[in-house]
């Protein structure tokens, strides 16, 4: 390891501010990232922490699923 490289350290839920994660809902309603390339490309550990995030901060309605019909068989 470099001296130049900093050892990466492990972030919690709390390291976040605000204002981060409504930069991150609104790079992913606005499709620019999905939530998975959103974790990734900002270094976010948990799986679901961006899903939390659009939920709770997210101009989307969470509270009815949306139901698929599939077309039925011949």
């Amino acid at each position: 390891m470099k001296h130049s490289e900093q050892p990466r350290k492990k972030r919690t839920q709390r390291d976040y501010n605000l204002g981060f994660k409504l930069a991150i809902v609104a790079q992913v309603e606005k499709v620019e990232l999905t939530y998975k390339q959103a974790q990734k490309a900002y270094g976010i550990q948990g799986r679901s922490t961006v899903l939390v995030w659009l939920r709770k901060h997210g101009t989307l309605d969470w509270s009815k699923p949306i139901q698929h019909q599939m077309p039925k068989s011949k």
